[in-house]
């Protein structure tokens, strides 16, 4: 019990227990004093308490100040006990971009000055207590929070005691160092773990009582996928991959079709300052629970989902339609930053506008910024099936003529999707490895517009049972192309089918250059093989139309379409030719029809631009080869983003009643914007880089507005310059401070609505301004 204070006042003022200080300390003087006129009665110990309990019957006087004395000794005992308990003071993450914590958690290169850490690795700390802790006597535990209703069943509220040693997958703390008051601790995490941003508390207990730290914010922690980590279900065993996939931040993009195979650089921006946040901003936006976001399934099934809109209010509204007054075009987009920034800052308002590509774009950052492994994977000849037939369906009428309204399945010259890198524990094994995932919205998986994750392993081998959306991907690369023509009675009959159609040269940015990488081998066998058959039959148990597999019956003559390199530029004529073989001994008459349509790269009908029948003779063995031009006058006024175009070939053998019929893509090849540096690049001094333009078309381009942005040289800026006459080359310069070193990339766009998909880059190197001085 706290020693109580003495008193020199009367006995009748010494505080709720008298006896205690009974004749202790009183003057002399004054205990041998008595007053004649005052009639002194002794007040018994009861009646003292009394006084003080019941203000009614002994209501307080002026001379009575007893309580006051108690509070004072009540303060002091309060100030003696707080000695005592132990308290922390301050807490030092060392969460210094150069140090050794996020060194070694590979989150050196976020330009953020928050904790950032990945799961299933340890992690060091400075705890500054009220006095020197005492092992024998003292505890102390962690409390971290993640998400509004934190909870411990859950894992959203994590305990993490103090104990001797460390064991791997567990939330756990040890003590590395004693200094004074100072505690020096290691703390680990399970590889597990939900990520996320996390509140720290610490928690103290001693023999006088317990004391809770209060929040900070600057202690929060962020808690990343760790694919260094063999625990983790992301680990990536390969070095030189996590690099790429994880710590690149400039990839490349492939477009066109493939025959003409167009790229385009794109910055990710994963580490750029608020990139972070905004991506964790995205998964809260979800509405899905934070219990959830340990399982990678889970987290790129969300970002599939919120990175389109229709249905959550995502980050990017798609738009095809080739209006985009009332936001920016898709092709003026030359990173993710802008787009993550602006959604974030403007509290989750969709921003305008995206198409596959950028909605892949923005994929790979926010993958790569939470631990990932994941790369952008474009499809050339890629199926978009409507019906779950698992064949793509083109329906013809009685001339063979082609009927829109039914067409509902459509083949895309390109579509750009992502691969994510994963263990699924949720599949049988060997189905781990690569992940399809896909944010365009298309068609819904369980109700929403999202796609993925699906097992390439599961994919290549027709095992489309297994999830997720394993049917769709399927179709996208290796569905059959199956021509229905319709019969006077209204019913369909099956009359021709492609084997050898979608999916091809599905490619991504090689590891560790620039060169493009064919990654078709992990999506399906070589076409034609039996392997590769297998699988289409496998898969197509699962489909709507499996009965549409008849016996294969002889064909003597076959149709190619070829086009001559980029021949096709946009403004001028497009040739292509036609070769027909016969391979019989015998004569082959054939009428051939043909239509040239303006596609949507998606493989939306536009506009017919130009149609035509031609009677043909083939003589037995005979190769004929027939060339075939578009005049630039037939599509200047029609087309639209991507400048594709569509040629549908379709014809019937007289003699054989066999059946001919194949379409071929091709685009336009717009020119390239040629970006060249001025002057030295150093951090923190102006320079410049000089941007160069002709105007391919016979006409005036109005309205052209110049976008251009690098990371760590300047932020995305977009410049309204106005017109551009025909076959006119123009140059404009821009000024810019890069603000960090190293090897750098300068992307611009050009965008009019006469002309799109034009851009260009450049590699700068940027160099530290104490190198520059010392040379």
């Amino acid at each position: 019990m706290p020693v109580e204070s003495r008193s020199i006042r009367n006995r009748s003022a010494t505080g709720r227990f008298p006896t205690v200080t009974l004749d202790f300390g009183l003057d002399e003087e004054e205990s041998g004093k008595s007053k004649p006129e005052e009639k002194v009665t002794e007040e018994n110990a009861c009646s003292r308490w009394l006084r003080k309990a019941c203000h009614c019957c002994y209501p307080e006087t002026e001379e009575d100040i007893t309580d006051t004395l108690v509070t004072d000794d009540v303060d002091k005992d309060e100030n003696e006990l707080n000695e005592l308990v132990l308290r922390v003071k301050s807490i030092d993450l060392m969460k210094s971009r150069s140090g050794q914590n996020r060194m070694e958690h590979h989150t050196n290169l976020y330009q953020s000055d928050d904790f950032i850490i990945r799961r299933g690795q340890s992690f060091l700390m400075w705890i500054t207590l009220s006095r020197a802790f005492d092992s024998s006597t003292d505890k102390l535990h962690l409390e971290l929070k993640s998400g509004a209703s934190p909870s411990v069943s859950k894992g959203t509220h994590v305990i993490v005691p103090l104990v001797d040693s460390l064991e791997d997958d567990r939330w756990e703390a040890a003590v590395v160092e004693k200094v004074g008051q100072q505690l020096k601790l290691s703390v680990n995490s399970p590889a597990t773990a939900v990520v996320g941003r996390y509140q720290l508390q610490v928690e103290t207990q001693c023999p006088k009582g317990q004391a809770l730290s209060s929040h900070n914010p600057d202690n929060d922690l962020y808690l990343l996928f760790n694919p260094w980590c063999e625990e983790d279900t992301v680990f990536l065993d390969s070095e030189e991959e996590r690099q790429e996939y994880i710590m690149n931040e400039v990839g490349r993009i492939y477009y066109g079709t493939e025959n003409q195979i167009g790229v385009r650089s794109w910055n990710y921006g994963q580490f750029h300052q608020g990139i972070l946040p905004a991506c964790l901003f995205v998964l809260e936006k979800s509405g899905t629970p934070p219990s959830g976001w340990g399982d990678p399934v889970n987290v790129v099934r969300i970002v599939s989902a919120m990175i389109n809109s229709p249905d959550d209010q995502g980050v990017l509204e798609g738009n095809w339609s080739g209006d985009y007054s009332a936001g920016t075009c898709p092709t003026v987009w030359s990173g993710s930053v802008e787009i993550l920034q602006e959604y974030h800052k403007n509290s989750g308002a969709s921003v305008k506008y995206g198409q596959c590509w950028v909605f892949a774009g923005v994929v790979t950052t926010v993958l790569r910024c939470l631990g990932i492994p994941g790369r952008t994977v474009t499809n050339f000849n890629s199926a978009h099936d409507t019906d779950v037939s698992l064949t793509t369906d083109v329906y013809l009428d009685e001339d063979l003529e082609p009927l829109t309204h039914l067409n509902a399945d459509s083949v895309w010259n390109f579509h750009v999707w992502n691969d994510c890198w994963m263990a699924r524990p949720d599949l049988p094994s060997g189905m781990g490895g690569w992940q399809a995932i896909d944010a365009t919205p298309q068609e819904t998986s369980q109700g929403t517009f999202c796609c993925g994750p699906a097992s390439l392993t599961a994919v290549r081998t027709g095992q489309v049972y297994l999830k997720h959306d394993a049917p769709f991907v399927f179709a996208e690369v290796n569905s059959d192309k199956i021509y229905w023509q319709r019969n006077e009675d209204g019913t369909f009959s099956q009359i021709h089918s492609e084997k050898k159609i979608m999916g091809h040269l599905i490619s991504t940015k090689a590891v560790g250059s620039d060169e493009r990488c064919d990654i078709t081998h992990l999506y399906k066998p070589p076409e034609g093989t039996e392997e590769e058959r297998i699988a289409v039959e496998t898969a197509c148990r699962y489909g709507t139309k499996a009965q549409a597999y008849s016996p294969p019956t002889a064909e003597d003559v076959t149709m190619e379409v070829t086009m001559d390199g980029d021949a096709a530029k946009m403004g001028n004529n497009a040739d292509l030719t036609i070769k027909l073989q016969n391979s019989s001994t015998e004569e082959r008459r054939i009428v051939l029809h043909s239509q040239v349509a303006v596609m949507y790269y998606t493989g939306v009908h536009k506009a017919t631009v130009k149609k035509d029948k031609t009677d043909l003779v083939l003589l037995p063995s005979e190769e004929k080869v027939l060339e075939w031009t578009l005049l630039y006058d037939d599509y200047k006024d029609q087309l639209v983003d991507q400048a594709a175009l569509m040629l549908t070939l379709s014809g019937r053998v007289r003699e054989t009643q066999q059946v001919l019929a194949t379409q071929f893509s091709f685009r336009l090849r717009t020119p390239d914007l040629t970006i060249k540096p001025i002057g030295k690049a150093v951090v923190g001094e102006k320079m410049a880089v000089e941007i160069s333009f002709t105007n391919p078309l016979p006409r005036t381009l109005k309205s052209v507005i110049f976008h251009v942005e690098g990371l760590g040289l300047l932020p995305a800026r977009k410049m309204n310059y106005g017109d551009i006459g025909s076959r006119v080359t123009t140059t404009l310069t821009e000024h810019f401070v890069p603000s960090l070193p190293g090897p750098r990339k300068l992307l611009a766009s050009l965008d009019c609505k006469q002309l799109t998909q034009v851009h260009g880059v450049t590699d700068i190197v940027v160099q530290e301004r104490s190198h520059v001085a010392a040379s």
